[in-house]
């Protein structure tokens, strides 16, 4: 998500974790959507990578980006947590 400002990744995270509770079923609060929405994004960007895609660095395509790696995320750690 190069060449967005600290403000505008922001915003994207906070909408990638808003969609991805609203997929995944949580009830979170607008904080851990943030946090969750934000590392989503740089999980996504990874996942994106290993596969050879790119956003062409698009608002659209960030919150894309971010809500598939901030559903990952939750999926991952809703499966950690059946475990324990």
């Amino acid at each position: 998500m190069e060449g967005l400002g600290w403000l505008s990744f922001l915003i994207i995270g906070l909408i990638a974790g808003w969609i991805a509770e609203k997929i995944m079923h949580r009830d979170q609060g607008l904080l851990v959507n943030l946090i969750v929405g934000v590392i989503g994004a740089y999980l996504g960007a990874f996942l994106f990578s290993l596969v050879g895609l790119e956003t062409a660095g698009s608002w659209i395509g960030a919150i894309i980006v971010a809500t598939i790696g901030a559903v990952v995320l939750l999926w991952i750690v809703g499966m950690i947590r059946r475990r324990a």
